[in-house]
């Protein structure tokens, strides 16, 4: 009877162990059931870290109408995900309102002067086109084109010069469908009078972004030096310097204004 029970125990005992056995092997899915889901879980897995690459890219891209982005999936497969980004609005791209960079003040004469850079952002259909022409007109702004459909596609800049609150002088301007990129020596500027009339003693340029000094030459031989980097006040005047300018990342610009008693005669990159 002992023999018996002992082998009726190991009998049950075996049935019990076939028994969780048979209920782990439908949990776990033997052969090439777990591949799959492993291949499914890892599927779900890179789908999330798509949706996150997908949004960087939509916000890195930012005004573009549209892009495609490919990705590779399980062998055999293939993934595209076609994600339409919003082009930004007119008023994000400074179509409406441009863009003001101060490059530098002082006073002349008595009369407080500023020299700032406005820069219009490009049109990209006539109907935006017309609406800039417009506002640059009420604003009194000389323009190099005639027509409004010719501003599509193109930025516009304005180097004004300003005293008292009347409108100010144009110095330099254009409208390009590509800003020029200056480099090394490259020197572009203009030199108008101070106050209207008289010699040519404000000097308004831009220099390639690696300048680090511009040498302004006045026809009694004294020079200015204006240099790069923070730009330094007295009595809230500020020295002469070469700074960025909002929406122009093509070039640095730079002021500089002759001594009393003389003019402009030449400005060129020194370093």
């Amino acid at each position: 009877m002992s023999a018996d029970r002992k082998n009726h125990d190991m009998t049950q005992a075996e049935a019990d162990i076939a028994l969780l056995l048979a209920d782990a092997t439908d949990a776990v899915e033997i052969g090439t059931a777990p591949v799959q889901a492993v291949l499914r879980g890892g599927r779900r897995r890179r789908t999330r870290r798509w949706a996150v690459a997908t949004a960087t890219a939509v916000a890195v891209l930012g005004g573009s109408t549209g892009v495609t982005l490919a990705f590779a999936g399980l062998p055999g497969e293939h993934h595209r995900t076609q994600v339409t980004a919003h082009p930004a609005s007119p008023e994000a791209r400074h179509v409406y309102e441009p863009q003001e960079t101060e490059l530098s003040r002082g006073t002349y004469q008595g009369k407080p002067w500023s020299v700032t850079l406005e820069v219009w952002g490009a049109p990209r259909d006539a109907e935006e086109a017309a609406r800039q022409f417009d506002l640059m007109k009420a604003e009194g702004r000389e323009l190099v084109v005639d027509t409004p459909d010719a501003l599509v596609g193109k930025t516009s800049f304005f180097a004004l010069y300003w005293t008292g609150s009347g409108r100010p002088q144009q110095v330099l301007f254009d409208s390009r469908a590509k800003l020029d990129d200056m480099r090394g020596t490259d020197l572009e500027s203009g030199a108008v009078p101070q106050g209207g009339t008289g010699p040519d003693r404000l000097v308004i340029g831009k220099v390639a972004r690696t300048a680090r000094e511009v040498t302004c030459t006045w026809r009694d031989g004294r020079t200015t030096a204006v240099l790069s980097g923070p730009v330094n006040y007295r009595h809230n005047v500020p020295d002469p310097a070469i700074v960025p300018v909002a929406g122009y990342p093509a070039a640095n610009w730079f002021v500089c204004v002759a001594p009393q008693g003389t003019s402009y005669q030449t400005a060129e990159v020194t370093k």
